[in-house]
């Protein structure tokens, strides 16, 4: 068997396998007041790239994805995202939906020159929003 076959087969299979237990699993109860927030930037800020973004998260603590630990989660960064992604399932990892599974609170962005928007959105240790959602406004920067 074709090894690239082979990887995509084990690869939906483990995604398959994360849905199902993810299905099962039921929505991680937000800590009543968790919320979280942009350090930097602040909304409608101009920025030069590369953007430094800092996390803030009150009411929850820090994990690692696959970490299951009470009042924990981690960062998901959202750019130039319309819509939320649903809130019963592990949120999507592409260049616009960004996982922070190693409990990191910050990052650096190549964006291009102007308009974007930033939100952020805490998973579980399966990567599916806590209930209820703990996320932030969503914000607009302007990068030169």
């Amino acid at each position: 068997m074709n090894t690239m076959i082979r990887t995509q087969r084990v690869t939906f299979g483990l995604i398959l396998a994360a849905s199902m237990v993810a299905g099962a699993h039921g929505a991680t109860p937000a800590p009543e007041g968790a919320a979280v927030y942009f350090v930097t930037p602040l909304d409608g800020q101009t920025v030069s790239s590369p953007v430094t973004v800092r996390f803030g998260l009150e009411g929850l603590g820090v994990a690692p994805a696959g970490v299951e630990r009470e009042k924990t989660g981690h960062h998901h960064l959202l750019v130039n995202v319309d819509d939320l992604p649903p809130m019963d399932k592990p949120i999507p990892a592409d260049d616009r939906h960004i996982h922070f599974g190693g409990g990191q609170t910050q990052t650096t962005l190549e964006l291009e020159p102007g308009e974007h928007t930033l939100q952020l959105l805490v998973g579980d240790h399966l990567h599916i929003p806590h209930e209820p959602p703990v996320m932030s406004e969503k914000i607009t920067i302007t990068v030169e």
